[in-house]
């Protein structure tokens, strides 16, 4: 499961199609609707959000927009709270791990998108930007 902290503008189609579905399986595993997932560490920020399923809620209309802005049809209507008004915080030391995490991605599987991936990618709007390490939660490779 990856919940990218970059904003849903720079993943390409693949990366925004898992994004989505794995933001909706986060978003079970936050109401209590699946056993699986439950102790992924990329829950962790959403779980210490003040309300979890609204941090989920706005995190999956970011890329809902991103998505019909593109022309994609992801239903809106899956979002539990669409509403919903949430911030979170991350670091922009985790935003640089995970831009570099996402340009090894498109090297291989879409050069295109790669071009245009800039050097300080943006967060995804639930996201405000502070100074700091990557993440404890992330598990980078070793």
């Amino acid at each position: 499961m990856r919940l990218w902290s970059l904003h849903p503008k720079h993943l390409d189609r693949q990366g925004l199609t898992a994004c989505w579905r794995e933001a909706l399986l986060a978003q079970a595993v936050l109401a209590g609707r699946t056993r699986g997932y439950t102790r992924h560490p990329q829950l962790d920020r959403f779980r210490a959000a003040p309300d979890p399923l609204d941090a989920v809620g706005a995190y999956l209309r970011g890329v809902q927009r991103e998505a019909s802005g593109r022309g994609y049809r992801f239903d809106a209507a899956r979002i539990d709270r669409p509403d919903a008004a949430a911030s979170l915080t991350v670091t922009d030391g985790q935003l640089a791990f995970e831009r570099a995490h996402l340009a090894a991605k498109l090297a291989s599987r879409s050069p295109d998108d790669l071009v245009r991936l800039p050097g300080v990618a943006e967060p995804h709007p639930l996201f405000r930007l502070v100074d700091g390490p990557v993440e404890p939660w992330e598990r980078p490779a070793g």
